[in-house]
């Protein structure tokens, strides 16, 4: 399956004043099984056509497709084979000449959201609230081995860590293309010491969150890259599968803290035949609607999306910084 739908032929005015859309095409990219997201996306053809047609527009038909990756959705909006595509922050910097965000998801927050280590140290445990947020943060979780210890006390102390104390611990990782668990963590330590990720002398990577989490407690590691606030999916583990004695909160602290990291868009092509502000004004009021009824929410539950705000292209200013820093590092 490919993320092009083909182009609309323009709008046309209706007798009642709507504006008549022949097709609109809306793109997803494969980060679930590509069936699964056509299945799930399907009822979204009718509620889109609903909610549109209370902006005054009448989509004749709404193409649905699903990436053969992230990068041929970014393509298909820069070229203005798609109109519509619901693509993570990085494929988003990646394809901003041709694409242009209208969007952003939200989940739910977390109780702190500091780019402090301490406020995260000093009020835990992280609990989720009932207010939506449209970014996350990734932090760097010190554990219970003593090099652990010793970088929470001093961060906990109101002390600066130096490169001599992070390079000095052993850090989990995971794969370099992991917003929470590499890039950002590795622009947070190029903006504090200068230094990429790859620099540390002691790195493991982890094929997932559980492996790294059961690393931490076995004091294999010092350090785990985590998104926020990642000890509430393992505080049960933590002492009956890690076999640790004290609790996950009681063991460990935050250490360090990215930049926000903001959700994925639903952005639209800057080079789509059909799109102009009034129907970019349009969407947004419709998709931000239709994540506020319950049919609407199972649809993009199938992203771990539970709502949409309006969003500029300088909410993603930091990952623009995050490409950046991973285009300078691959060339070296």
């Amino acid at each position: 399956m490919t993320a092009c739908g083909g182009k609309s032929d323009g709008d046309k005015k209706n007798s009642d004043g709507s504006k008549s859309i022949d097709k609109l095409s809306v793109g997803f990219v494969p980060s679930r099984d590509p069936e699964e997201i056509v299945s799930a996306t399907d009822p979204l053809k009718n509620l889109l056509q609903e909610e549109l047609k209370k902006e005054g527009y009448d989509v004749k038909n709404i193409d649905i497709t699903v990436g053969t990756n992230f990068e041929a959705v970014g393509e298909s909006l820069s070229s203005g084979t798609l109109d519509v595509g619901f693509i993570p922050g990085g494929t988003y910097v990646l394809y901003d000449d041709g694409a242009e965000v209208l969007l952003t998801a939200t989940r739910a927050g977390l109780s702190i959201d500091s780019d402090k280590a301490k406020d995260w140290n000093d009020n835990k445990p992280t609990k989720p609230t009932d207010k939506q947020a449209e970014s996350y943060r990734a932090l760097m979780i010190a554990g219970p081995s003593s090099k652990g210890q010793a970088l929470a006390k001093k961060v906990n102390e109101g002390k600066e860590l130096s490169w001599e104390d992070v390079n000095g611990a052993s850090w989990s990782v995971m794969s370099s293309s992991s917003p929470a668990g590499y890039i950002y963590p590795s622009l947070w330590m190029k903006e504090n010491f200068d230094k990429n990720l790859s620099e540390l002398k002691n790195i493991v990577q982890s094929d997932s969150y559980g492996s790294a989490f059961a690393r931490l407690a076995s004091g294999q590691v010092d350090v785990v890259l985590a998104y926020a606030d990642a000890r509430r999916d393992f505080e049960k583990n933590w002492t009956k599968e890690y076999n640790r004695e004290k609790g996950i909160w009681d063991e460990t602290n935050v250490i360090g803290v990215t930049p926000a990291i903001y959700n994925d868009t639903i952005s639209v092509s800057k080079n789509s035949k059909v799109m102009d502000d009034d129907l970019k004004k349009a969407l947004q009021k419709a998709f931000i609607n239709i994540g506020k009824t319950e049919e609407g929410k199972k649809v993009i539950e199938i992203y771990s999306h539970e709502g949409y705000k309006e969003s500029t292209s300088k909410d993603y200013d930091n990952e623009r910084k995050a490409q950046k820093m991973i285009q300078e590092s691959t060339k070296k």
